[in-house]
């Protein structure tokens, strides 16, 4: 195993806030704070992708494209990563092949330099274009595997070690540069992460990273058997935005690993005093913490395995409904949902489609009313599930389904018709450039109405 120096990637500009400010971190206050952080030495710093091409569009009237140019600018020195939802991009449903081959060009012209890309169902087939894509742009691809379980330890009938050695295997051949482990709830114990990264090692020959969650408050000590496994990169956050339901933060594990032969070698100094003025910058961000409870970490989640922004979205859909009562029931339904639809990782889009099933399935009776998405996802369109799905309930469904009460089988993009073309024709008269074209292409509604916003003042305000 790996002696050398343990990487480590930094969150605090994407991962960081997106799990405990709501994702709402403007980019006037990274301005501040970016040179300093690129004189750190860090792997990589995450700054784009997941919920933040969405958020800076529907909420903080930013262009995304923009805070990645200004980002780019300020952080010459420190390769500059993004999450990528494989077909899914930065949305919530599969994009055809035409508009994510232009979006991952785009983002590797505008800054990114490394991808890291996953699908929810942890279906290879939806990492495959932008996996080319962004070998082709000579950009790093790095697929990732979600981290999932049926029980309290990685085994059982689905997510065992042979399954996620034969699917790192998979993504390797397919050109990955390195693989991640990304453990969205904060799953992973110490033995589960030693025994995995220990097999990972052996199996690959790409470097293999380990992205993890406090939620559940294991993240620390399973990164420290990775280490001692010999994972190569870990991720972390600057403490005011570490812990809770982000990343474990860096200090600690800097200091745990001092003067062992995988010490980090790290600038502790200059990493405290960016989290000091961290810690009063983000004061006025205060009243977006959860602070409903008094423990920093959720062992709830060491039962349901429901990740954090899965159980806000549940309270927020109980309480429209006035049941918020009814909130332990929905904990009860969620992994009957989800083995009916073939234990899907829970993790953005799926958790979404499960949760709002399930809270369905309380409120209404199962399966009394089924969602568009749960139909698509019956139907074949975000791709095949770890395990087969419950026929009769897939027939329920997919009867008088528009597509068709077949399903398909095939790679889901397969069915999809080019989009671009059409984007641009719609968006004419409005957009100025490609990435233009590309915020409305992925989010027609409030692209559209950001872009006439933003070119009706010359600006976002």
């Amino acid at each position: 195993m790996t002696s050398a120096p343990l990487r480590i990637t930094d969150t605090t500009l994407r991962d960081g806030h997106q799990s405990i400010l709501a994702t709402r971190l403007r980019l006037e206050d990274m301005v501040p704070i970016a040179p300093e952080m690129d004189k750190v030495g860090f792997h990589s710093l995450e700054v784009w992708g997941g919920a933040t091409y969405d958020v800076c569009i529907r909420f903080l009237n930013e262009d995304p494209w923009e805070r990645l140019e200004t980002l780019k600018r300020l952080l010459p020195h420190t390769p500059l990563q993004m999450l990528l939802r494989g077909q899914n991009l930065v949305g919530y449903r599969n994009y055809p092949d035409d508009v994510v081959r232009e979006f991952i060009r785009e983002a590797a012209a505008t800054g990114i330099d490394i991808f890291r890309i996953f699908d929810a169902l942890n279906d290879e087939r939806n990492l495959e274009l932008s996996i080319k894509t962004v070998n082709e742009c000579g950009k790093h691809a790095q697929a990732c595997l979600c981290f999932s379980l049926t029980e309290h330890r990685m085994g059982g009938d689905i997510f065992t070690l042979d399954y996620y050695i034969t699917k790192a295997k998979i993504l390797q051949s397919m050109g990955a540069d390195s693989l991640c482990i990304k453990d969205m709830a904060g799953l992973i114990s110490p033995p589960d992460a030693f025994e995995l990264i220990r097999a990972l090692k052996k199996a690959l020959d790409i470097p293999v990273q380990l992205h993890t969650h406090y939620t559940s408050g294991l993240a620390s000590m399973s990164y420290l058997k990775a280490a001692e496994a010999g994972v190569d990169v870990v991720d972390t956050a600057l403490a005011p935005l570490a812990m809770r339901s982000s990343q474990p933060p860096c200090e600690p594990l800097l200091v745990g690993l001092a003067g062992t032969e995988r010490d980090p070698g790290l600038d502790l100094n200059l990493i405290f005093r960016l989290s000091e003025h961290l810690e009063d910058m983000v004061e006025k961000y205060h009243d977006l913490l959860e602070n409903t409870r008094m423990a920093i970490f959720d062992t709830q989640v060491l039962m349901h395995q429901i990740p954090g922004g899965m159980i806000s979205n549940l309270v927020q859909q109980l309480k429209e409904n006035k049941a918020l009562d009814r909130l332990p029931e929905v904990y009860e339904e969620i992994p009957r949902t989800r083995k009916d639809m073939g234990y899907p990782p829970l993790v953005t889009p799926t958790s979404q489609i499960v949760g709002v099933q399930a809270v369905l399935n309380v409120l209404f009776g199962r399966y009394k009313m089924i969602t568009q998405q749960v139909k698509d996802y019956f139907y074949g369109l975000y791709g095949r599930p770890p395990a087969p799905v419950n026929p009769a309930i897939q027939k329920l469904a997919l009867t008088g389904y528009s597509r068709g009460e077949q399903p398909i089988d095939c790679r889901a993009a397969d069915t999809l018709e080019a989009e671009m073309t059409k984007a641009r024709e719609e968006i004419k008269g409005i957009a100025r450039s490609t990435k233009d074209v590309l915020i409305y292409a992925l989010y027609p509604q409030t692209g559209m109405e950001f872009l006439k916003k933003k070119y009706a003042g010359g600006k976002p305000s």
